[in-house]
């Protein structure tokens, strides 16, 4: 019986090939880029995400700095390398990877109303937070010898975390790439805007003007980023860093409807986000992907309300807001119900793997090759790693996480059992599958909460474990960075490199501009809406896990409920197998069960919205060439938005940094 081919994926699969050579990207123009962003980007990053949410200004950074250094090569006579400008989106975006950003969180837990209400915050450690009566805190400041556990816990993970992510990543790649042959599908589309900015950087390239389209694809989008963020970014930002009172013509974070609508939609979230971005996303990712989210949107606003009737949610009472909603309903029902969507997820991603495998096993010829190399054969100039080094680091890794760990837990039976299990058994199994679903159709699996079952289990009382540096990870995700490199041609010495000269300046830049903010105003406060807003909601959901290992009754153990969870597991595999039988889009049965998980409707009625738009007037006028648009368009537009906002977070700055004069 011939393997279906989902039309929808081959789009994405034909928009690029591999290179015939490869070359070097990394130099000093490359460590430049990455000191240009630790020093502009990093703090606007970090405010923007506490005033807004709003955590794209990552990736709008790297076209940022891409395009500020292809104009500098310009005046200087210089093109830039295909290979130097995926390096520098690299350096980007490691840059902007904020280790020390969870310091502002934990800062904040230690002291919370839901961490001392529920018992949590009498037995953190002092290697997560200093305790409450320590001086820093009335001091807002990091540089301070009770924070130096912590620093020191997030620099030993920080190290650890690259290490591993960048060589068993690389070596998971060399498995599904080079030996299975595996498509990757959604890599493309990452490495369309390089190639924009390349086309631009090349002025001596004889390409006709109609081939030349990526450059002004990626100018329109960022027209556009530029508009809309300077309404709804930077006319906020300024009024309230000049006046102290923001202006904002478009609500930030979202509109919340839920007051009102809840007289007829009962213990539905309603409302809507006005973030232009969710519009532009929604064109990106593949049209099924955002109907079914859609489906399942739609799905919860019928399901609540019947729920509600026969006392499943309970606790939700008219006039409760959209973060009250989502919380009620999640002790009530959607924690223990999305706990099994999460484990059919994972069964529909075994099975797809287990199939895959035995396509392949059924092709002699591929199975001659895996028995012959195991790893596969290279191609030449790559700059390939031998195999002994993957796995000496693989278990160098391991063990020091398990060292450090049982250390600080004093060498608990329970938790050092559930230590070697994750770092030797789960952590490689589930990286391979879900390397195999990112080279087959995009997607990532999880064993939901596999950590925090074996934590209870682990007969463990109090809740040092949870903060951990434990030995659990999914190095599956990073095979589709391996493969854009690939397709890009830029040699992945290259990224070794730069992650030797990045590390430094990251953890500087990130400790520095951490405890610059947190001495600007409390986090969270008034002055940053979006974190005063959701940060309680995410602490108390927070506690429920916390709470399990506390040894007495928790909300843990009210929000866990077997039932609901066998139901959640069921009704997940029957929608996988019952949309593959009837050969729908995989895209629509992973939308639908995003959507079931009580997503919030603030942004995926937007996305939904951007996806008709894309699929029935764009696609429907440029044909396939709308594929190849799109992602660039996109990342024009996180371009435009970066750069407004980055002017206006800096105007911000100045502004609460000036000392007032005494006269």
């Amino acid at each position: 019986m011939p393997e279906r081919v989902d039309k929808e994926l081959e789009e994405f699969r034909s928009l690029m090939e591999v290179p015939s050579n490869f070359e070097d990207g990394f130099n000093w123009t490359s460590l430049l880029g990455a000191i240009f962003i630790a020093l502009l980007m990093v703090p606007g990053a970090i405010y923007m995400g506490l005033l807004a949410g709003i955590g794209n200004i990552g990736a709008a950074s790297q076209w940022v700095t891409v395009i500020l250094f292809i104009e500098v090569a310009k005046r200087a006579h210089k093109n830039l390398k295909r290979s130097e400008i995926f390096v520098l989106f690299f350096m980007a975006a490691a840059a902007m990877g904020l280790p020390f950003s969870g310091l502002l969180w934990n800062q904040f837990f230690i002291n919370s109303n839901a961490a001392i209400a529920s018992g949590v915050a009498e037995g953190l450690p002092n290697w997560f937070a200093p305790h409450p009566d320590s001086p820093s805190y009335e001091m807002r400041t990091f540089f301070h010898r009770d924070w130096l556990p912590a620093i020191g816990l997030v620099i030993f993970g920080t190290f650890f975390g690259t290490l591993a992510n960048t060589v068993l990543g690389y070596g998971l790649f060399r498995i599904v790439n080079d030996v299975e042959k595996l498509p990757f599908p959604m890599a493309p589309i990452g490495a369309q805007g390089v190639l924009a900015l390349a086309e631009d950087a090349d002025q001596e390239s004889e390409l006709n003007v109609e081939d030349r389209w990526r450059w002004r694809v990626f100018s329109i989008g960022g027209a556009i980023g530029l508009t809309f963020g300077a309404i709804y970014l930077l006319l906020p930002t300024l009024t309230g860093a000049l006046t102290g009172a923001p202006i904002q013509i478009l609500p930030i974070p979202f509109s919340d409807f839920t007051p009102v609508t809840g007289q007829y939609l009962r213990a539905v979230a309603t409302g809507i986000s006005w973030d232009l971005g969710n519009l532009i996303f929604g064109m990106v990712l593949p049209f099924f992907a955002m109907v079914g989210a859609f489906a399942g949107v739609v799905v919860t606003f019928i399901l609540n309300p019947i729920l509600f009737r026969f006392g499943v949610l309970h606790s939700w009472t008219q006039g409760d807001s959209t973060i009250t909603t989502l919380y009620v309903n999640n002790i009530d029902f959607y924690f223990s119900f999305q706990i099994g969507i999460a484990f059919a997820i994972a069964l529909a991603g075994f099975w797809q793997v287990y199939r895959s495998i035995r396509d392949i096993k059924r092709r002699k010829d591929n199975e001659r090759a895996l028995v012959r190399d195991p790893i596969g054969g290279t191609p030449s100039g790559r700059g390939d790693i031998k195999t002994w080094l993957i796995v000496a680091t693989y278990f160098f890794v391991t063990f020091s996480y398990i060292i450090v760990s049982g250390f600080l837990i004093n060498w608990h039976r329970g938790v050092m059992i559930v230590l070697f299990f994750l770092g030797f058994v789960y952590t490689p199994f589930i990286s391979y599958v879900t390397a195999r679903l990112e080279g087959m159709v995009g997607q990532v699996v999880e064993i939901p909460y596999i950590r925090e079952a074996l934590i209870i289990f682990s007969g463990y009382r109090g809740v040092a474990c949870w903060f951990l540096p434990i030995p659990i990870a999914n190095y599956g995700q990073m095979t589709v960075f391996y493969k854009q490199c690939e397709l890009t041609g830029t040699k992945f010495t290259s990224i070794w490199k730069t992650q030797v000269v990045l590390f430094p300046i990251i953890l500087i830049s990130s400790i520095f501009f951490m405890n610059f903010i947190w001495g600007l105003a409390e986090v969270p406060s008034a002055v940053y809406p979006f974190a005063d807003m959701i940060w309680e909601v995410q602490a108390a959901n927070a506690c429920i896990m916390f709470s399990s290992t506390l040894g007495d009754y928790s909300i843990f153990e009210e929000a866990f409920n077997a039932n609901y969870l066998a139901v959640g597991t069921i009704f997940g595999c029957l929608l996988f197998f019952g949309f593959s039988s009837l050969g729908a889009p995989i895209m629509l049965t992973y939308g639908v069960v995003r959507g079931l998980g009580q997503t919030e409707p603030h942004s995926v009625i937007p996305q939904f919205i951007g996806a008709l738009i894309g699929r029935y007037y764009f696609q429907k006028r440029l044909g396939l060439k709308w594929r190849q648009y799109i992602p660039v368009v996109s990342a024009g537009f996180a371009c435009g938005m970066g750069l407004i906002t980055t002017i206006g977070v800096g105007i911000t700055f100045l502004s609460k940094a000036a000392l007032p004069l005494p006269f």
